[in-house]
Formats: structure tokens, C-alpha cells, sequence
């Protein structure tokens, strides 16, 4: 008995070496290798979210894949150079901020369009319709060689954080310095609801905010407390949510090319896995952010309904600027999408309390 449960063990521990080796052995003979490359630290979701990719992709795939992930701009160092590798196809997959899109194919802005999106429901809806696939085709008609893969989040809601006073109403945002991206549309909306847009590198807003450069900013919670703003004077939080954070996952079409279609298909399933944790990650981080942010000293502000318009109403003209800019197409296919989703979301409320 007491050697029969000795050769069972030791077959246990050389089938564990088996197997290990095994995966040693059909990882170093993949076929292909799928590089995945952000600026972002291994703290945020998305290094989390392409964890999941990773483990998905080489399982499913028997080791045919590798993926190999590379963080904090370790495989190039800025979003220029990224894109450059992207559209090479020497890097497989990169993200891009909604911002960042919009630098890449202009009439993707519309996506930054203030007050768009009433909650996360209603933008999840969206940017898993019809839409997404609609924008695919038009970069790629384009001949932009990046195939839109799926749309996360990277930080919940753009709000209004500011050092000086607290914002309840545009009224309170005039003359006030706000830092932007160099993103023309950004700046256009602090302008409409009166303020003074300012571009400033995110690694300097920390030094901009202390100093008075500005006073204000545009960002999720996460990214608040992730970069120590409190610390450096910012105390107020609005809570208008004027843009949904999106997150734009591409894959290089050149390297697209190349995966034969099983591939493909085990590749676009687990982007829709990390599409899953890179959303679910940002809402459950902005829990402790919210808390973290009130024990410093924070005060948080929620916009009433009538409050709320009024920011709508004041940055109204946003809509006039884009379609003078790139058109009428875009905004009416997203405005055709919100429409639907919210409909879909009303109806699935109103089968459920029934």
C-alpha cells in the first residue's frame, strides 16, 4: 500500500514536471507573438485587463500565441512612437484615450463631445453596438492601419477638479485656469462654459496645480489620487461627468493580416475578456479614490438636475463647432446609437419591474 502511494506521488510530480515543461516547451515554439504595449503602470486595469488577454489567448491557443506585455512605456517610450510601431505592425496591440483617437483620425472626436452619454450603462450600450463597427470600417477606409478591437475604460468620468472654489454651475467656472489635453476639442469646451483652457503635459499638472499655473483640471477620480492632486491643492471635485474615459483598444492591421482566422477569433474573444476587467476595475477602484479623497480634506459636489442642464445648455454650441470642423456624419450615426441604447436600457428596467 505504502508503495503504491509512493509511485502514485512520484507519478503526480512527473506529470507536474511534465506538463511544466510542456508549457515551457509550446511556449518557446509559438508561432506567433502578440506584443502589448501601454504607458500606463502595471497598477492601472489595464495592465490587469491584458493579464486576462494574455492567459486567454496562449491557453486557448495551446501555445500557438505568446502575448507579451509591456508596461510604463517599455516598449516605446510615447504615444507618437507607439502608434508609429502600431501601424508598422512591429507592435500588435496599443490603447488610446479617446483624446488620443481623435489625434489620429479627426472625426473620432465626436466621441468627446461633452454630456453625451447619460451613465455607464447607456456608453456600454453604445460601445458594444453597431457603432464601434461602423468606426472600425471608417478608420480602416481611411487606410489608418489599426483595427479597432474593443472600447473599455481607462478612469470612469472626465469631472472638474479645481483648487480655488468649488463649481456648481458654469457660472463658477469663468475666467478659472483649466488644464487640458492639446486637444483642440477639449479646450473649445472649458472656452464655452468660460473658463481658460491651458495645455499642460500630464506630468506637469502636479507642479501647474501647486504653483497656480492652473486651477483646475479634467479628470477621473483614479487619476486624481493615483497622481496626488490633493497634495497639491486640488480640493474640489464636481461631479458633471461631461465625458465617459473610453478606452480604445487597436491591433495592427498588418499584424492582423497574418493571424490565420482561428486565431483571430481567439484573439477578438479575449479582447472582449479584457474588455470585461478594464471596465469593472476603474468603478470598483473609484470607491477607495472617492473615500481617500474626502479623508484629505475634499469635498465632493453633485450637480442637481437643474444644475446639470445648465452645463448641457452652456456647452451646447460644442455640437455646431464639431459638424463645422468634420461634418454632421459621425455625430448623427452616435447620436442614432445613444437613442437606441437608452431606449434598450428603459426597456429592460421596465421588463424587469414588471
Amino acid at each position: 500500500m505504502l508503495l503504491k502511494k509512493l509511485l502514485a506521488s512520484a507519478g503526480a510530480v512527473a506529470l507536474g514536471v511534465g506538463v511544466t515543461l510542456g508549457a515551457v516547451s509550446t511556449a518557446q515554439a509559438a508561432d506567433y507573438t502578440i506584443k502589448v504595449a501601454f504607458l500606463g503602470s502595471p497598477e492601472d486595469e489595464d495592465y490587469d485587463g491584458s493579464m486576462v488577454f494574455k492567459d486567454y489567448v496562449e491557453s486557448r491557443s495551446n501555445g500557438r500565441a505568446e502575448v507579451q506585455i509591456y508596461p510604463s512605456g517599455q516598449f516605446c517610450g510615447n504615444e507618437k512612437e507607439c502608434l508609429d510601431n502600431l501601424q508598422a505592425g512591429t507592435l500588435e496591440v496599443y490603447i488610446t484615450t479617446i483624446g488620443g483617437f481623435g489625434n489620429v483620425y479627426g472625426p473620432g472626436q465626436v466621441l468627446d463631445l461633452p454630456y453625451m452619454f447619460a451613465n455607464d450603462r447607456v456608453a456600454e450600450c453604445v460601445f458594444d453596438g453597431p457603432f464601434v463597427n461602423d468606426l472600425r470600417k471608417g478608420v480602416l477606409a481611411e487606410g489608418i492601419p489599426m483595427r479597432l478591437m474593443v472600447v473599455s475604460n481607462t478612469g470612469g468620468w472626465r469631472n472638474f477638479g479645481t483648487t480655488t472654489k468649488l463649481v456648481k454651475n458654469p457660472g463658477d467656472l469663468q475666467g478659472l485656469k483649466i488644464r487640458t489635453i492639446p486637444a483642440e476639442i477639449q479646450q473649445e469646451l472649458v472656452r464655452q462654459l468660460g473658463g481658460n483652457p491651458t495645455a499642460v503635459a500630464w506630468p506637469e499638472v502636479y507642479t501647474s496645480l501647486a504653483t497656480g499655473v492652473v486651477e483646475g483640471t479634467k479628470n477621473g477620480i483614479t487619476d486624481i489620487m493615483n497622481m496626488k492632486f490633493p497634495e497639491a491643492g486640488l480640493k474640489n471635485l464636481t461631479l458633471d461627468g461631461h465625458a465617459y474615459m473610453g478606452a480604445l483598444w487597436w491591433y495592427s492591421e498588418p499584424a492582423w493580416q497574418q493571424l490565420p482566422e482561428d486565431l483571430r477569433r481567439i484573439v477578438f474573444d479575449g479582447m472582449n475578456h479584457l474588455k470585461t476587467v478594464t471596465r469593472a476595475f476603474p468603478m470598483r477602484r473609484s470607491i477607495e479614490a472617492y473615500e481617500k479623497f474626502k479623508e484629505e480634506g475634499g469635498t465632493i459636489y453633485v450637480p442637481t438636475p437643474e444644475e446639470k442642464k445648465q452645463f448641457q445648455e452652456a456647452s451646447s454650441g460644442m455640437r455646431g463647432w464639431y459638424t463645422e470642423q468634420f461634418g454632421s456624419e459621425w455625430l448623427d450615426k452616435l447620436d442614432a446609437a445613444v437613442a437606441q441604447c437608452e431606449s434598450t436600457v428603459a426597456d429592460e428596467f421596465a421588463a424587469a419591474n414588471q
